[in-house]
């Protein structure tokens, strides 16, 4: 008979070091299972390729290797089916399936965890994950700029205003206005592939912290797993989680300019713009006023940006105090991380429909571009090209505009006399440059708001997205 004292914490991974249970309100407080199941399938994923290395290396032996794979692709179907039996006392999703192991295949089971440890595994299992998520994202990106390029070719010779301020500046065309948020997308697409890159390195086989003593092959590992190459460094490698702050803060800028396309949306439904209108399915009415027709996709769009900046600070300081090596805190890492991924994944997918079913008043916005003197810059460069200096040009349109306000028109309705008191360079050539057409066709360079180089862009845009 054993004079060994009785095991308090029984299913534990690490039992064997303590006299008394850990209470319930500790398992419940400490516990990840809850959100960590995500990770299951890249659990799995990372374990099998560790078994598998641990066979090449000479560890763990063949029939060992084949009832690991055996007792995971149960375990697998388990997951996917709903079936698999998650226990809070088992804390977390690394140690339920170690344990469901165990029960389907013993000992070799309790054999897969040799040469790691929970934090290189954990590291390894959120790194497979987001870089899935990321491809993920990435099509989902493209997919909303290919609704906007979309919208952008029925639209390349709609004039609106082009504000600043929110103030009527110059003529846009509408395509090109929807197209700045094509680039802006482009730039965050080219930071999430980027981002993926720092994601993309193994942890596995740095252990605990200090690696491991045995005669481990990581390069393999990487290699199954489709990663890029091995984290250097191991105390690094189980404490990094610049890729997740990274990430987030990618999708922080995402965010930010989905919602100042929301703000824009927003005002161009209100009844004082009138520009678009969207499709039924993305709005809501009111319990009390039956006129309204509310863009709350577009609000909620506004306000899950503070969500996800809120993540970033929140992993931010997650680590800012953290010393060498792995700390619990780090399991407070992964529910910013995943809501992350799971707003900004619902946002892009509910934004390209939505912009899909985008109505546009061309009406309404060509109104609107016609009020506050949207062609007086036209004006101020015509006088430059005549000889007139830029300052005194400037000045002129000034005084112009002023005359106009107090007539109550636009400077396209002045006379050729009543424009000429402003400059004497004036002729019968400047109504050609006070049209809203003509101002979008005058400005014919790469880059610019004419219809020409619009649909250049366009079709550019198109390539790009394939």
């Amino acid at each position: 008979m054993s004079n060994s004292p009785k095991d308090p914490t029984p299913g534990k991974a690490w039992s064997g070091r303590f006299s008394e249970p850990v209470s319930d309100l500790v398992k419940r407080y400490t516990a990840s299972v809850d959100f960590d199941q995500r990770l299951a399938e890249f659990d799995i994923q990372g374990s099998l390729a560790h078994a598998r290395m641990l066979h090449a290396a000479g560890i763990l032996g063949a029939e060992d290797l084949k009832a690991i794979e055996r007792g995971m692709a149960t375990i697998l179907e388990e997951i996917r089916g709903g079936k698999f039996p998650w226990s809070l006392d088992l804390e977390d999703v690394h140690l339920n399936i170690e344990r469901r192991l165990t029960d389907l295949v013993g000992d070799a089971g309790k054999r897969l965890h040799t040469a790691r440890s929970r934090n290189d595994q954990v590291a390894t299992d959120v790194r497979l994950y987001l870089r899935s998520a990321i491809d993920d994202l990435l099509a989902l990106v493209r997919a909303l700029q290919g609704a906007l390029v979309d919208l952008a070719e029925k639209h390349v010779d709609t004039v609106m205003p082009g504000f600043t301020h929110l103030q009527v500046a110059q003529p846009v065309s509408f395509a090109h206005h929807l197209l700045a948020y094509f680039e802006m997308l482009k730039r965050d697409a080219g930071r999430l592939a980027d981002c993926r890159k720092r994601v993309n390195r193994l942890p596995l086989g740095a252990a605990a912290l200090a690696g491991t003593t045995y005669p481990i092959d990581r390069e393999r590992v990487a290699q199954e797993l489709g990663f890029e190459g091995v984290c250097e460094n191991s105390l690094d490698a189980v404490s990094d989680r610049d890729f997740a702050i990274e990430f987030t803060a990618c999708a922080a800028l995402i965010m930010t300019h989905l919602s100042r396309l929301s703000e824009e949306l927003i005002l161009w439904m209100s009844p004082p713009f009138g520009f678009i209108m969207l499709a039924d399915r993305f709005c809501t009415g009111s319990s009390i006023m039956p006129q309204k027709k509310n863009p709350d996709v577009p609000e909620l769009v506004r306000g899950k940006t503070g969500r996800v900046n809120g993540h970033l600070v929140a992993l931010l300081t997650l680590m800012k105090a953290q010393p060498l090596a792995y700390n619990k805190d780090n399991q407070e890492d992964k529910e910013p991380l995943f809501d992350t991924v799971d707003t900004l994944t619902d946002t892009l997918r509910v934004y390209a429909e939505m912009m899909a079913g985008v109505t546009v008043n061309q009406e309404a916005m060509k109104r609107a571009a016609a009020q506050g003197y949207a062609t007086a810059t036209d004006l101020a460069d015509y006088l430059v090209k005549k000889g007139v200096p830029f300052r005194d040009a400037h000045e002129a349109v000034a005084k112009a505009v002023r005359f106009a306000e107090h007539k109550g028109c636009d400077l396209s309705a002045l006379s050729l006399a009543e424009l000429k008191q402003f400059s004497p360079a004036v002729d019968e050539g400047v109504f050609a440059v006070l049209t809203l057409e003509g101002s979008l066709k005058s400005r014919n360079h790469v880059g610019g708001t004419a219809p020409e180089q619009v649909r250049a862009a366009i079709k550019k845009a198109r390539a790009a997205l394939g």
